[in-house]
């Protein structure tokens, strides 16, 4: 574990938890909770995690809220039936409370007519072993896998056929490890930290832990009142206080996190 903010003492961050009366931790999946895969469906947890997540809930205490790019239906059976963390799907677009209860924001009739423009746009352009995926208020272009120079030249035909998508204003683009996100202005991981942070006592112990760059603006929504930290093998630079290498370092810091109430 490395602390990346100089005023952050960790060690009184974790007594902290130990002593709050509500704890918050949210978690992105992908790159956080799993390793990548390059079929998602078999991304499953690291070994542990699913363990240390229970011992969280048991301990008590604790609101555990993932926040992910993918839809909030395909979480719950890469989780298994140990835990039923609340989630947040689409970037923010989808909410899935641990009771099965949901609810979803559509986006506007031009955002769906400039991504169904960007899927027709980009189709031909895919080369074998590149995934296109269509999401609720985004489309994923996926090129995990591919040979690097394939990955970039991809990019750069996405990113060309999409500008002119783009400067219509119903929808932007986002890197991510892997690929490049094509989705609609109004709603992202910050959007969903703010909802969820509106919602949770003022003296809690909070903390969001994601790998990507879908995952800065969640870390600055969250160091008003928390600790943001970035899971991944090797650093990059980031609005994060902490950063840990999965999955050793990450089993570590939940296994402090699951104290029991005092």
């Amino acid at each position: 574990m490395q602390v990346l903010t100089p005023s952050l003492d960790i060690a009184a961050f974790f007594q902290r938890v130990a002593k709050a009366p509500a704890r918050l931790l949210m978690l992105d999946y992908d790159g956080t909770l799993a390793p990548f895969h390059v079929q998602p469906e078999r991304a499953v947890p690291y070994p542990e995690v699913g363990s240390v997540l229970r011992r969280i809930v048991e301990s008590g205490g604790t609101r555990i809220v993932v926040v992910s790019g993918r839809p909030a239906d395909e979480l719950p059976p890469l989780l298994g039936s140990a835990v039923r963390p609340e989630i947040w799907g689409a970037h923010g677009w989808e909410r899935l409370m641990p009771d099965g209860r949901r609810a979803a924001q559509a986006p506007t009739a031009d955002a769906q007519k400039a991504l169904e423009s960007a899927m027709t746009a980009i189709q031909a352009a895919l080369p074998e072993g590149a995934r296109l995926e269509r999401k609720l208020a985004s489309i994923a272009l996926h090129w995990r896998g591919l040979p690097t120079h394939a990955g970039e030249a991809l990019r750069e035909r996405a990113a060309e056929l999409w500008a002119p998508i783009v400067r219509e204003g119903a929808v932007e683009t986002l890197p991510f490890d892997g690929g490049l996100e094509l989705r609609t202005v109004g709603c992202n991981k910050q959007y969903a930290v703010k909802a969820v942070l509106s919602e949770t006592p003022p003296d809690s112990a909070i903390a969001y832990l994601g790998d990507d760059i879908t995952d800065e603006d969640a870390f600055s929504a969250v160091k008003l009142r928390g600790i943001g930290v970035l899971v991944r093998p090797e650093f990059r630079e980031t609005a994060a206080d902490v950063w840990l290498r999965p999955p050793e370092e990450l089993v570590d810091f939940m296994a402090r996190w699951a104290v029991p109430p005092t």
